[in-house]
C-alpha cells in the first residue's frame, strides 16, 4: 500500500514537473515573438523616419539621415542572407563570424551617426562627413560582398544541381523513347524478315560424275569377275583339208 502511494505521488510531482517546464517554454517563445514583433515594428519606423529625414532635411542632417539608411539596410540584408545560407551551407559559418565582427564597427558607425543627429555645429558636422562617408561606404561595401559570395555561392550549388538533374532528365527521356535512339541497322535486322520468292523448279540435271584418278591394270584385272573359260559343247570337226598326222617310223 505504501509503495502504490509512493508511486503515485512520484508521478504527481513528475507531471507537476513537466507542466512547469512545458509553461516556461510556451511563455518563453510567446515572448520572443512578441520581442520579434517589437523589434521589427520599431526598426520599420526608424527606417520610414530616416528616409523622410533623408528627403525633408536638406545638408549634413539630411545626408547623416541617409548614411545611416545605407548602412543598416546593407546590414540587415547581409545578416538575412547569410543566416539563412549558413543552415543549408555550413561553409558560410566563417563568413558569418566575419560578419560578426562587421556588425561591431558598423553598430558603433550607426551610433556615432544617430549621436550627430543633434549636432547644433553644423560647420563641424560638414568637415567630419567626409570620413564618416567613407567609413560608411567601406563597411557597406564589405557586407556586400559577403552578401553577393553567399548568393552567388548557392546559385552555383542549385545551378549544379540543376544541371545534375537535366542530365538525369535527358537520360530518363530518352529510355523512354527508346524506339527513337536504336541505331537503324539493329532495328532493320531486329525487323521480320519478309516472306522468300518461290524457288525456280530446279533443272533435272545427270547426277555428276565423281571424277577419281585412273586404277592401275592390277587393279582392274582384280576387280573384274572371273570369266569363264569357253569350251567347246563337243568334238572339235575335222574339216577335209586338214591332214592326218602320220605317226613318225621307228627305223
Amino acid at each position: 500500500m505504501e509503495a502504490a502511494i509512493a508511486v503515485v505521488a512520484l508521478l504527481f510531482v513528475l507531471f507537476v514537473v513537466l507542466g512547469a517546464y512545458a509553461t516556461v517554454k510556451v511563455v518563453g517563445a510567446a515572448k520572443r515573438r512578441v520581442d520579434d514583433t517589437i523589434t521589427h515594428a520599431r526598426r520599420t519606423v526608424e527606417d520610414h523616419t530616416l528616409r523622410a529625414k533623408s528627403f525633408a532635411q536638406p545638408g549634413p542632417a539630411g545626408e547623416l539621415a541617409q548614411l545611416r539608411l545605407k548602412l543598416r539596410t546593407s546590414m540587415r540584408a547581409t545578416q538575412d542572407a547569410l543566416h539563412a545560407g549558413v543552415t543549408e551551407d555550413e561553409s558560410l559559418k566563417e563568413s558569418l563570424g566575419l560578419f560578426q565582427r562587421l556588425s561591431a564597427h558598423g553598430h558603433e558607425l550607426d551610433a556615432e551617426l544617430r549621436r550627430l543627429e543633434s549636432e547644433p555645429d553644423r560647420a563641424t558636422l560638414a568637415e567630419r562627413l567626409p570620413d564618416l562617408r567613407e567609413r560608411t561606404e567601406r563597411i557597406v561595401h564589405a557586407a556586400d560582398s559577403l552578401r553577393w559570395a553567399a548568393r552567388d555561392r548557392a546559385r552555383r550549388f542549385a545551378d549544379d544541381d540543376l544541371d545534375t538533374l537535366s542530365a538525369q532528365i535527358d537520360v530518363e527521356t530518352g529510355a523512354l523513347r527508346h524506339w527513337q535512339t536504336e541505331d537503324p541497322s539493329s532495328s532493320a535486322s531486329s525487323a521480320t524478315p519478309p516472306p522468300p520468292w518461290p524457288e525456280a523448279p530446279a533443272a533435272q540435271a545427270e547426277p555428276a560424275t565423281e571424277q577419281t584418278w585412273p586404277d592401275t591394270p592390277q587393279t582392274q584385272r582384280a576387280e573384274e569377275p572371273t570369266r569363264p573359260a569357253i569350251t567347246p559343247p563337243g568334238p572339235r570337226p575335222t574339216y577335209p583339208w586338214q591332214k592326218k598326222t602320220r605317226p613318225e617310223s621307228t627305223t
